[in-house]
């Protein structure tokens, strides 16, 4: 089948409303005290969840206006509500924090890129427009934190550089396959996918990373989405 030949638009997008819940503050702060409850020793789930999510708001608060690595733990303190103690009871330094936010970013977008819908496996290029789609939503919907893992990566210290890089090449892998998927069933045209499925990437970053440009412009998602499909289509379809 030509890429021609699908019909235009989504074939299967992502269910927002569940994207939504899946990546609000609370449910991704649940996920990281499921993840680091040996770190925590607050033990209320409920009290837990509530000021953990105070600390990583002020987080993303402060690095957007000052930087993380510029950022004290009585700043966060301050911003937070939270006292000294109260914040080391979640973690015991600035590095830890770190390690925590872009673990369940990274955990957070593997998770969701790999739960497509039933059937796209045998359909390669609906695969590759719900990836699309899913992965622009999703930073959509997580915006601060994607901005604060990009933003921040050039001091990162070496473990969490290697925790990002590792989660960037963790994506590629994902479109990689589906790639690879489609130039077996002959409907894509790709000389290199791993240098194909790398291309893609910034494509995806670019709505969170140039917010500003499109929202100048007045380039709504939706059109955001479309183009990137269009565009990644017309290089991989087969002539």
């Amino acid at each position: 089948m030509r890429l021609s030949e699908v019909p235009n638009g989504r074939d299967a997008p992502p269910p927002e409303a569940s994207l939504r819940n899946a990546t609000s503050t609370e449910a991704i702060c649940a996920r990281i005290l499921e993840r680091h409850r040996d770190r925590v020793s607050v033990r209320k789930p409920h009290l837990a969840t509530a000021n953990l999510a105070r600390i990583i708001e002020a987080v993303l608060k402060l690095s957007n206006r000052q930087g993380f690595h510029e950022m004290s733990l009585r700043d966060l303190a301050k911003v937070s509500g939270l006292s000294m103690g109260g914040l080391y009871s979640y973690f015991d330094n600035k590095n830890t924090l770190l390690v925590m936010i872009l673990t369940e970013v990274s955990e957070t977008v593997e998770a969701v890129l790999r739960d497509a819908p039933a059937g796209l496996d045998d359909d390669p290029i609906a695969h590759l427009r719900w990836l699309i789609e899913t992965h622009i939503r999703l930073t959509e919907t997580m915006l601060p934190w994607f901005v604060f893992a990009f933003m921040e990566a050039k001091g990162f210290p070496a473990p969490a550089r290697a925790l990002a890089t590792e989660s960037e090449l963790a994506t590629e892998r994902i479109f990689a396959d589906v790639l690879a998927r489609g130039v077996a069933r002959g409907v894509f045209t790709i000389p290199d996918i791993d240098l194909t499925a790398a291309l893609i990437k910034p494509l995806l970053q670019d709505w969170y990373v140039k917010r500003a440009k499109y929202r100048k412009r007045g380039t709504p998602i939706e059109t955001y989405v479309a183009g990137v499909i269009a565009f990644v289509e017309r290089a991989i379809a087969k002539t």
